[in-house]
């Protein structure tokens, strides 16, 4: 198998980055075509969401694809239990492995309720583990009922993780159940904190799994709040939300906090870090230049 450039980074000991961005909501690919531009020569690879809080977007196959053959990026495909049953997964992930995909994130998924259409029946055959282990079983050559295939996909598995999870115990065990269902990275929940972000590494040091840290730019005060609120395992400092409340230019400040926060992920115990800057995928460079990793 030849190994994804996500994974040949990560194992060379390089800081890593990687970054997010939604497919259309309908089905003109020029706006993501364009994001990906933007960040090609600043991250290793390019996370496409799938249907992000339940909302409908295009499949992400497509835009891993374009991304992969257009811009000359490698794509992360995210993949959530949400919509498909295991055997719409697998009809995915084989397209997926015929298209050139290495990479995948597995991902529970958010609820429908919290998307546009809150009516929608969730499937959530299978959860975030059991996903980790049908794409270890496809990478054997086997469905997931043990039917060989004709043809074997070759992918690299990806977990999600929350470094601010109470208790984080319980987070630890759920993430030592996916490496050994076949995880190599994970790409974690936002964190604001760099104490939360030690003990997070701390805690995995007994795992030989590569960590992407997760960064959000703040855009505003509010946003912060809300996330504070309503985002289970965020925890943002006192001291950066009223940075943000203070700022004459609040994106630009945010901004600032996560170039600050990611030279800060440089030092520690991290293997790279994930910018999930969806919508303002325009600053990413910035950010990393301002971080001084480039």
């Amino acid at each position: 198998m030849t190994k994804s450039e996500l994974i040949k980074s990560l194992e060379s000991g390089k800081f890593t980055i990687t970054a997010e961005i939604e497919a259309p909501k309908g089905i003109n690919t020029e706006k993501i075509i364009q994001n990906a531009q933007l960040l090609k020569g600043y991250v290793t690879a390019i996370n496409v969401t799938d249907c992000p809080l339940g909302n409908v977007m295009m499949n992400s196959l497509v835009p891993c694809h374009l991304i992969q053959e257009k811009v000359g990026v490698e794509a992360v495909l995210q993949m959530t239990c949400r919509d498909r049953n295991r055997i719409g997964i697998q009809a995915d992930f084989l397209g997926a492995a015929a298209l050139g995909i290495k990479n995948i994130l597995a991902l529970t998924g958010d609820h429908p309720r919290l998307g546009d259409h809150p009516q929608a029946k969730p499937v959530f055959d299978l959860d975030s583990v059991q996903l980790t282990m049908l794409i270890k079983k496809l990478n054997e050559g086997f469905d997931f009922n043990g039917h060989k295939l004709e043809g074997t996909p070759k992918f690299h598995i990806g977990v999600a993780a929350t470094p601010g999870a109470d208790p984080l115990e319980l987070e630890i065990i759920k993430l030592e159940k996916k490496m050994e269902a076949g995880a190599e990275f994970v790409q974690t929940q936002a964190v604001y904190d760099i104490n939360i972000l030690d003990k997070f590494m701390d805690a995995v040091s007994h795992l030989s799994i590569k960590v992407l840290v997760g960064v959000v730019p703040l855009k505003s005060a509010g946003m912060a709040k809300y996330m504070n609120k309503h985002v289970p395992g965020i925890k943002i400092p006192e001291d950066i939300i009223k940075r943000m409340e203070k700022a004459e230019e609040p994106i630009k400040e945010g901004n600032t906090i996560a170039a600050e926060f990611l030279k800060a992920v440089k030092g520690s115990k991290a293997h790279g870090a994930h910018i999930m800057a969806v919508g303002t995928q325009q600053y990413v460079p910035t950010i990393i230049k301002q971080a001084g990793l480039i």
